[in-house]
């Protein structure tokens, strides 16, 4: 719709209809599992039965709260630790990729650019299915020829990791390289100019202006890495994620507690949203 041009009166309010329709189509389900979570019933469904905080806190025989849950409370830590690592692994190694990139003058630039976004085309089974084929038969190489018995070869914490961190350098690297493709490289020359390293001048010209894109990719991949099943589900170990967790409790019986962790993830995620705009806003 562009508002400087006329429009009839249908038209503007057809848009209006969309625009509402579309927003609650995407809000509805995250308020139907705000108001499930504090429902005083164990089905997982309506009707409202009165408003409750056992989902969250109750630890008796016939309730279980989410903070009384230890096996619950284990996962999630499971996967925010998780998460950490890939965020981190991945915004090291997308930051350099970026920064590779944009350089002209680069061998094979094309081909390994079109490698690097391959990951987020494969299908995550597909991708799971690969690395753990991939790690099964290096881990039983080495220990075959060399008697070698490499832990995270195999189904772990640390495969978990390696397997995210697949995708997830991708995604930082294409959202740093966007704000990297603005940058003025006159600012790099100057540096260059007053005896600055090629090291220097990145680090306190180029890593400054990406500062911005660095902090949103780090959380873009801590997000991605924290919501992943379909590839964790092939790597994990004998400590399961969030997701995974969660598919395997309901699969055989669903609570409210299901609920009640929905609705904190949805929270922290609107409440960091929130901080960042109110930050970027006192900033500009």
């Amino acid at each position: 719709m562009i508002r400087t041009l006329p429009n009839s009166p249908l038209y503007k309010y057809t848009y209006r209809v969309y625009i509402t329709c579309f927003f609650i189509f995407l809000v509805m389900p995250l308020l139907v599992i705000a108001v499930l979570a504090f429902n005083d019933s164990s089905d997982i469904a309506l009707p409202w039965s009165g408003f409750t905080l056992d989902w969250f806190f109750a630890n008796t025989d016939q309730r279980t709260g989410l903070f009384a849950d230890s096996d619950l409370m284990q996962s999630i830590f499971t996967s925010i630790k998780t998460a950490f690592y890939v965020a981190t692994l991945s915004t090291i190694v997308g930051i350099a990729a970026a920064l590779l990139f944009e350089e002209e003058k680069f061998r094979l630039k094309g081909l390994l650019y079109f490698l690097a976004l391959a990951p987020l085309v494969i299908p995550g089974v597909i991708l799971g299915i690969s690395i753990l084929l991939t790690s099964t038969l290096a881990g039983t190489y080495l220990e075959k020829h060399f008697g070698l018995e490499v832990g995270f070869l195999t189904p772990s914490f640390w495969l978990v990791v390696l397997g995210q961190f697949s995708f997830g350098a991708t995604y930082v690297m294409l959202l740093v390289g966007a704000r990297l493709k603005k940058f003025d490289r006159t600012l790099e020359e100057a540096a260059l100019s007053l005896k600055a390293t090629r090291l220097q001048s990145i680090w306190y010209v180029t890593i400054p202006f990406l500062r911005p894109a660095i902090i949103g990719a780090f959380v873009v991949a801590f997000l991605i890495s924290f919501s992943n099943f379909n590839t964790t589900i092939f790597l994990i170990g004998s400590s399961p994620t969030l997701p995974v967790d969660l598919y395997s409790r309901i699969k055989f019986s669903s609570t409210p507690v299901l609920n009640a962790v929905s609705f904190l993830i949805v929270a922290f995620i609107t409440i960091a949203a929130l901080i960042s705009l109110f930050f970027n806003r006192t900033k500009k």
